[in-house]
């Protein structure tokens, strides 16, 4: 693939998505173009110059209805690292505490001449209602959902597929690298849209998906309203309790497990998400004390996984919750930084991917 640097710089699959909303229908021809274009980026942010012009001209919208650290930096210099012009958005300061719609916040930045609006919000569907509005008017702007509610988080998604597929093949990742590979997701994960986002695309690869938390955090049908959400008919699936399952299945597969034991053994990834104590409407939990002693990753439970087992975290982190504070900053088994840096890449090959299809 040419260098991002240059003008006839193209992804090698043609991109035809307008806009980025959820990974349920994404192909696998979509991910393997994004890590194709983040692992060329990649490389162009290793330079001493670390910007490119390929969105030169272009308005990129931070519209961040929810605090974030991460995401909101990670697009703003994935914008600016493209050479585009940036725009951020907070609501505590907006027109909105006045009475400003979600829907008129976003016409008043169409208004200024916004390309791409990056939006994030706390309730599920707002990135989608955007997006539909913006087809309503007939504008050639693009969405990229950044995070909305419990429903989807596509840039974490695939940044953390990026991570672990640019560690399993520095050169070329792409999607087939992750095929049988076991992978364990632990944590809340009734709340997690960073989970769903990833189990689309792991599901997609072929990965063996074990889910683990308690059954507060993991509902006995939560299987079947995610396979039946990215329409997936007559697929099989697994729930157990138990330590040894022993029912294969052809892949994918999804698994789910209310004790972390069998989820853990001989993974090969373990990807632990945060309790997020903020959505949580009830009492689901007997005390952060006991969720860490029983799902709590730590360096003695990562002994039931592969020896070279790796441990992603998106962020942020309760240390001692979900993850000892040990392991977190251990490079031997943790790979949360190098998904910040990951971020960054992956987030320039999006902008660039829906940018260049206005041209």
């Amino acid at each position: 693939m040419p260098s991002p640097h240059s003008p006839n710089f193209m992804p090698t699959t043609t991109w035809n998505r307008h806009h980025v909303l959820s990974l349920a229908d994404f192909t696998a021809a979509e991910y393997n173009t994004v890590l194709q274009t983040a692992a060329s980026f990649q490389e162009v942010l290793s330079r001493r110059t670390k910007k490119v012009p390929t969105l030169q001209g272009q308005v990129v919208a931070n519209l961040f209805f929810e605090s974030s650290t991460r995401t909101r930096s990670s697009f703003e210099l994935a914008a600016k690292r493209l050479s585009a012009d940036t725009l951020n958005f907070a609501a505590a300061t907006s027109s909105m505490t006045k009475g400003e719609t979600i829907l008129d916040t976003a016409k008043t930045y169409l208004a200024m001449g916004t390309d791409i609006m990056v939006v994030r919000h706390r309730e599920a569907g707002v990135p989608n209602a955007i997006a539909a509005e913006m087809d309503r008017l007939g504008v050639k702007v693009s969405v990229l959902n950044a995070g909305d509610g419990q429903h989807e988080h596509p840039s974490q998604a695939l940044l953390d597929l990026f991570t672990i597929t640019t560690l399993i093949d520095p050169a070329s990742p792409r999607l087939e690298l992750l095929k049988g590979k076991k992978i364990a997701i632990v944590g809340d994960i009734l709340h997690s849209r960073v989970a769903r986002s990833n189990i689309w695309s792991l599901i997609a690869s072929g990965a063996e998906v074990h889910l683990a938390a308690p059954p507060t955090l993991l509902p006995k049908l939560f299987a079947e309203y995610i396979l039946e959400e990215v329409g997936v008919k007559n697929q099989q699936f697994i729930i157990s309790s138990s330590p040894t399952p022993d029912c294969p299945l052809p892949t994918p597969q999804l698994f789910l497990h209310w004790q972390l034991e069998p989820a853990l053994q001989n993974a090969d990834f373990v990807m632990t998400l945060r309790l997020q104590k903020e959505r949580m409407t009830a009492h689901l939990l007997p005390s952060l004390r006991e969720y860490h002693q029983l799902f709590g990753i730590t360096r003695t439970k990562l002994q039931l996984c592969k020896p070279n087992v790796k441990v992603l975290h998106p962020g942020p982190v309760n240390r001692g919750v979900e993850i000892s504070s040990e392991l977190m900053d251990d490079p031997e088994f943790s790979l949360i930084q190098s998904q910040v840096t990951s971020g960054v890449a992956v987030r320039m090959a999006l902008l660039y991917l829906i940018g260049s299809s206005k041209v």
